[in-house]
């Protein structure tokens, strides 16, 4: 069965005729910023990890979608006002239904832009891994895996030769290769892609486990002891002026908010996608919400992707 053309395309042209300059050069812009990544290559050299980079960049991710659904698969993300970019892996598990990739991907690329990662490694090293993880090759029934890699890569020739990117992970451990896709993919515009938490906390109720930085802030004046402000949280603006009347507070959160966008581009460039920022007070009620609130708002002034959470503040 041949791909069939995108009925979304067909009727997002005939749309276009009736619009404005203006709608049509946004709608442009919406397909532009569309993506598919299609990921293959040898057995064994590493096309799960990649997978994985992708994910923590923000692509929506599928692993070995048959694909006879791509075209499906790539009509759907073009409907989706939540989908932008996508990945997905396809390898020699499809059989002989693999040599139908290049006429689907030119069906695709019709639809939305599209690029062809190809993974490979030398046969010492794919042997080496296979040994190491003793999972056998797909194509290892009844052959040694020499045999099933020279039968392999015949197999993926064509398709190697319409890759946009040729990666060797040979040299690569994991960590590299992630960052290698990192550096590679991240997209021009999001110098700045990761999710910030600000975690406020109690230290009576322990330390939030999944905390990558800790901030103690019991050295501040505590609300607390003051009666009118025990039952409010450090949310409520009289609280919030209280605390943040303080010499202390004020240098605190400025010194605190100016680290932070010190180390944020340092922790991107390692491939980090997310950061959870603790900040503790006594009870989790009063200071560490309004400092959590404080940074948080600065972080994104500073144009960070950011959530607040107050784990242990009443509701």
């Amino acid at each position: 069965m041949p791909p069939r053309k995108a009925s979304a395309q067909r009727a997002g042209k005939g749309a276009l005729r009736g619009t404005s300059k203006k709608s049509r050069r946004a709608a442009r812009e919406s397909l532009r910023s569309r993506e598919l990544v299609i990921i293959t290559g040898m057995s064994g050299s590493g096309k799960a990890s990649v997978l994985k980079a992708f994910e923590d960049l923000g692509y929506y991710c599928v692993d070995n979608l048959p694909i006879e659904l791509i075209p499906s698969f790539a009509e759907l993300a073009l409907q989706s006002d939540e989908i932008r970019r996508t990945a997905l892996v396809v390898d020699v598990r499809e059989g002989s239904k693999l040599d139908r990739l290049p006429g689907i991907l030119k069906a695709v690329q019709r639809m939305i832009p599209a690029k062809v990662v190809f993974l490979e490694a030398t046969d010492a090293v794919l042997v080496r891994r296979f040994s190491e993880t003793r999972r056998p090759h797909p194509l290892g029934a009844g052959a040694g895996v020499k045999s099933a890699l020279k039968a392999e890569r015949r197999h993926l020739g064509a398709i190697r030769a319409l890759a946009d990117f040729v990666i060797d992970t040979s040299k690569f451990n994991v960590h590299e290769l992630r960052s290698h896709i990192t550096e590679r993919f991240r997209e021009q515009s999001s110098e700045k892609n990761i999710l910030v938490s600000c975690v406020s906390f109690g230290f009576r109720q322990g330390v939030p486990e999944d905390a990558d930085l800790i901030f103690d802030v019991r050295f501040l004046p505590n609300p607390h002891f003051v009666p009118e402000f025990r039952a409010l949280t450090g949310r409520n603006p009289r609280v919030a002026k209280y605390i943040r009347s303080f010499p202390q507070t004020r240098e605190f959160i400025q010194r605190i908010s100016d680290l932070l966008v010190y180390l944020l581009p340092h922790y991107i460039k390692e491939g980090k996608s997310y950061l959870t920022i603790g900040f503790g007070c006594t009870g989790g009620q009063h200071r560490s919400v309004m400092i959590a609130e404080e940074v948080c708002g600065r972080l994104r002034k500073a144009g960070y992707r950011v959530k607040v959470v107050h784990r242990d503040s009443p509701k």
